[in-house]
This record gives structure tokens, sequence and C-alpha cells, in this order.
């Protein structure tokens, strides 16, 4: 209770509660943040609000050696509620500057998730040859519909900014798209599509993709959909994103269609499922029709990519969370965390297209105090966290397991590596090489049951057919991002113990298994 009223007195300080003017100049000095950013559970290398609920990431574009991220907000209160658009912005992807709020309901509803774009040309209007404007894309949820019971609850609106993003003006012809008769009918995701010199959008519809285009950015038209008889309808489908990738060690290329759906899960819930196929300005197609999974833990939906990153490098950042339990949480003052950004790749596996994901390099900005260890075997239990003396969180942990000389060690059955506090809570990561699967176990990993959805424990079936395989965990105050098999397999997963984890060691059961390799990083605060 008494650090819940301390940080409420610092909110008030800062202008961070209801109680101050919301349109105040956000301020973003090394002491509020230290004030803001030490909760229990804060991360401290995601990106999250100062305070108040945070879900969907939100028109995310490159302008101006600037890196912005929007996000569905209700700064209200640390729960879901009517949508606004926060805001921050960044010169590295890591460390983040929170700006006043972009976009407040109106009229035609609350902001649900969009994209924004730079348009170049000046097609829209907004801007001129010189100073080419920000669009940004956005769904209207009006609430006085849905309480009719009306299905024409969404529809598209568009705002631009000429100041590089740091003022907004909704076009006062709003909206541009208007619905169908669909009801759920939203996040438009949108791209210039050179070969066609138009504007595309993919939009959410029930459970298909409808794709518009635009020679403007303010006029559209139905062009086709995607999506009957193609993975999973076990939920609505949202939060689109379509792109092309090239495919690794070829002279290929392939356009993504990711779709967010929610439920239906492989693991529960909310989950990111992809397409890889063909794109002609007019309609997606695939061979592919089952759905492929972007991230195997239950903590990354809702990911999109950023538009005009530099390289051409395509970066997604998702919502580290799960509706079955998002509102859930046993954090007060914020709610929801982005996951760190990643960068995708496309490889072909047999006849199968399947998206890489690896932390972007600019993780290596947050690098304090590093470890390299020699080879070394693991039989039974291997205390890790003793061979590092910095903080055991925030932390980088990059090791490769040699499978090559199973027979010699006596091959360990089941190996992995064990998050895990005094108390006797833990959260565990492993590969089970009989039954070929990765698996996490997280059912001893909360202080509190919040909530019956949460504990859980889920495999991942991959089968290792390569001599070793390398393992990379990002590890912050109340989560794990995973990555192994070249970033094929990624897994996302949040935990809430009573104390902080701060014990790590490696395991190997019914044998032993050899590990190299092995590089521990501290991370440093994206807030200090």
């Amino acid at each position: 209770m008494k650090q819940t009223l301390l940080t409420g007195l610092f909110l008030m300080m800062f202008g961070l509660t209801s109680c101050m003017n919301p349109k105040a100049e956000a301020k973003n000095d090394t002491t509020k943040n230290v004030l803001l950013y030490n909760e229990k559970y804060r991360p401290q290398v995601h990106f999250t609000p100062p305070a108040g609920w945070m879900n969907d990431p939100n028109g995310m574009v490159y302008f101006n050696d600037e890196y912005h991220l929007f996000y569905q907000h209700y700064p209200e209160k640390s729960v879901w509620g009517p949508m606004h658009w926060g805001h921050a912005i960044s010169k590295d992807l890591v460390h983040w500057e929170n700006q006043p709020i972009a976009f407040y309901p109106d009229s035609l509803g609350y902001i649900f998730s969009g994209s924004a774009v730079v348009d170049w040309n000046n097609t829209s209007g907004f801007g001129t040859a010189d100073n080419p404007p920000l669009v940004a894309f956005f769904t209207y949820h009006n609430p006085e519909i849905a309480k009719q019971n009306k299905v024409e609850v969404e529809s598209q609106g568009i705002a631009y900014s000429t100041d590089s993003g740091r003022t907004w003006t909704k076009y006062d012809h709003n909206p541009v798209v208007t619905n169908p008769g669909i009801r759920d009918f939203r996040d438009p995701k949108v791209f210039w599509h050179a070969a066609s010199q138009k504007w595309i959008m993919s939009l959410a519809s029930g459970q298909e993709m409808h794709y518009y285009s635009s020679p403007d950015c303010k006029s559209w038209d139905y062009i086709s959909c995607f999506g009957e008889g193609y993975g999973n309808h076990d939920g609505v489908w949202e939060c689109p994103d379509l792109f092309e990738l090239p495919v690794a060690n070829s002279a290929e290329s392939k356009w993504v269609q990711i779709v967010n759906i929610n439920p239906g899960g492989p693991y529960g819930g909310s989950a990111t499922q992809y397409f890889v196929g063909d794109f002609d300005g007019e309609k997606f197609t695939t061979n592919q029709k089952e759905a492929l999974w972007m991230d195997h833990g239950r903590d990354n939906y809702a990911g999109v990519t950023w538009a005009d990153a530099p390289d051409n490098k395509r970066i997604l950042i998702g919502w580290m969370n799960n509706w079955q339990y998002a509102g859930e949480k046993p954090c007060h003052i914020w709610s929801g965390a982005a996951t760190f950004p990643r960068e995708l790749g496309l490889v072909k596996d047999g006849d199968l297209y399947l998206l890489t994901s690896k932390p972007i390099e600019q993780i290596e900005n947050l690098y304090g105090q590093q470890v390299v260890l020699d080879t070394f075997k693991i039989k039974q239990n291997e205390l890790l966290s003793d061979k590092f003396s910095f903080a055991k969180s925030p932390v980088e942990i990059k090791l490769k397991f040699d499978q090559s000389n199973n027979t010699q060690l006596g091959f360990a059955s089941k190996y992995g590596i064990r998050l895990k506090n005094e108390k006797g809570e833990y959260l565990l990561i492993g590969y089970d090489n009989v039954n070929k699967l990765f698996y996490i176990d997280r059912t001893n990993a909360t202080e509190v049951v919040f909530s019956d959805k949460f504990a859980s424990v889920h495999s991942i079936p991959y089968i290792i057919n390569t001599p070793d395989i390398e393992w990379t965990l990002l590890i912050d105050n109340s989560s794990v991002e995973f990555f192994a098999a070249d970033g094929r397999i990624v897994a996302t997963t949040l935990f809430y113990p009573s104390e902080s984890f701060d014990i790590i060691e490696l395991f190997a059961n019914n044998g032993a298994i050899s590990v190299e390799n092995v590089q521990i990083s501290e991370l440093k605060s994206i807030w200090n």
C-alpha cells in the first residue's frame, strides 16, 4: 500500500493523473523515469506507458531519423477503457521519449488500432513536395451504435501531421471507409504498392482480410478478400499486416500476410498466424492452407511492422499480453508492455516458407557488463547465475547446446534453463529430446493466482536435425523472450513471482549435454 500511495503522489507531481491537464506536454527527465519505472514487475528493457492501460501497437513509422510508436491507450486507469492513441518516439528503437497523447475519442467513436505512412509524393495533398505529411489510419469504434446492437459499429478514419508527428489534424471528411455491414471491421494497415502506384489497405473484416486501394489516402475502393478456407477461424481476425520479404539464400521474394486472432491461439487465447504467398496489387494468393504461428508463447499479440524502416528492414513489435487474462494482471499503475523489437526474415524449409525473428541489433546499445564462458557439460543442474556478478535481470543469455556427441555423454532426455527464486517459484524452458519438442512450464511462476487461465505447460513440436542449436533469451523483470533454431522458434512468456527470479540454472535430465559459446550480457534500463 505504501508503494502504491507514493507512486500515486509521483504521478500527480508529474502530471500523469486525470487530475492534471491530459494535453500538457510530456516530461521525460531522468528523475521522473526513476520514480515511475521502478514498480514491481515493471519491465526495464521493454516499452511500457508511464501510467494507464496499453494494448495493440499502432501507427509505427520511421521518419526524419525517428521511430514513432503509437499504441492503444486508456490514460485514466490500468484497465481497458475508451481507446486513445498513446505516442512515443525513439532514435534507436530501444530508448523511448514519451509524447503527448496523439488521438482522443471524438463524436465518431473511440480510436481503435491502425497504421501510419509517410506520403512521400504528397498524394493526399496534406503536405507539400518539400514537406511530405505523415498520414495515420485508424478505426473509429462507435460505442453508441454498439449499445443499440447495430452492425455498423466500426469505420476507418485518417489524420495527418506536417511537423514530424508532433501534432495531428483529423481529416474533416472522416470516415474515409464506411462500414459495409460487418460487425468487426477494423485495424487498417496501409502501404504504398509501387508496381500499381496505389496505396493498399488491409482490413480485418470478421474472419477475412479485405483489401482496398487508393490513389490519395482519402478515397478508397474495395478490390478483393482473403481468408475463407485458410488458417484458423476459431476467433475474430484482427491487426493485419501485408509486406514483401526476400527469401534467405535465394533470389526469390514472397509476400507475408500477418493475421492476429482472438481467441483461437494454439496455446489458448490470443495469437498471431501468418500466410506466405504472392500479392499482385489486387489479390493475395497462397498455397498454404494451414496456419503457421509467429510466436509460440502465450504473450505476443497484435504484432505489426514499421513503415519505411531503414535499410529495408522489416521490424515488428507486438503487445506482450493475452486477452485471456490481460485485465487481471497484478500491475496497478500501468498495464501492458511491448515486446522487444524483432527483425523478421523468411526462409524456405522443404515446401514451407517460415518467418524468422531475432532481437534487433540495437539491443547492443543496452549492453553493460558481459561474461563469456568456456564450454562445459551439464549433468543434472548447473548454476549459471553464480558465474556473473551483475543484476540477474534484465539480462540477455546466448548459448549453444551441442547435440553431436549424445552417445558419448549419455545424452539428456530433457535439457534447458530454469529461472527461479528462493521461494521455490520458477519458470522453465526446455527441450524434450525423446518427444522432440520445446516446452514451457509456468505453473509455478506467479505469486497470486489472478486468473485460472495463466498457469500452463505447453509444448512446441520441433525436430532438431543440426549438430547444435543456439538459444537466445531476453529476460526482464516479468517476461522472457526465447529465440531458437535460427529464429524459427520464438516464444514470449510473462511471469509474476513474489520475488524476482534471481537464480538462473541450466539442467539436464537422465544424462548430460554440452553447452558452449555462452555469453551473458547485462542489459541497462531504457529509462535511466
